[in-house]
C-alpha cells in the first residue's frame, strides 16, 4: 500500500492511497482519495488524483488503475471523470457502508489511455494550471 498526503499551502487536507498493488502480468492497483470538506470544489482532489495516477503509471510501473465510487456520489464521480477514468460497470452490494452493503461503480484507466501525464492533460485541457 502506498499512502500519500495531500497538502494545500503547507496544510494537510487529505490523502491518496494506492492499494492492492499486483505485479507480474497484471500490473494493477486501486486508488482511493479523500479531502477535507473545506477544500471541496476547489480542484484539490482532481489535482491530487492526477498526480497520484502519474505516480502509478510512472515510478510504480502499473498498467491499470481502478477506483470505485457510490453511484449517488456525484462530486466524486466528477473528479474521476475529470482525470479520465471510464466507467466499467456496477459492483452490486460491494462494500458495507453504515451496516448495509452498497452498490459501487467500477471505473478504470490504463497506461495506454494516458499519453504523457494525467496532470499535463488537465493543464492542456484548461482545467488546471501549474502553480
Amino acid at each position: 500500500m502506498v499512502p500519500m498526503a495531500i497538502e494545500l499551502d503547507g496544510r494537510y487536507c487529505g490523502q491518496i492511497t494506492v492499494g492492492n498493488i499486483v505485479r507480474g502480468a497484471l500490473r494493477s492497483a486501486w486508488i482511493g482519495y479523500w479531502v477535507e470538506k473545506e477544500v471541496n470544489g476547489l480542484g484539490v482532489a482532481t489535482a491530487a488524483l492526477a498526480l497520484g495516477l502519474d505516480h502509478c503509471f510512472g515510478p510504480l510501473g502499473l498498467h491499470r488503475v481502478e477506483a470505485t465510487v457510490r453511484p449517488e456520489n456525484e462530486p466524486s464521480r466528477a473528479v474521476l471523470r475529470n482525470v479520465g477514468f471510464r466507467e466499467e460497470g456496477v459492483l452490486q452490494r460491494y462494500l458495507d457502508v453504515h451496516g448495509r452493503f452498497r452498490d459501487h461503480l467500477l471505473v478504470a484507466m490504463t497506461a495506454e489511455e494516458v499519453p504523457g501525464s494525467v496532470a499535463d492533460r488537465l493543464v492542456h485541457s484548461g482545467r488546471a494550471t501549474w502553480a
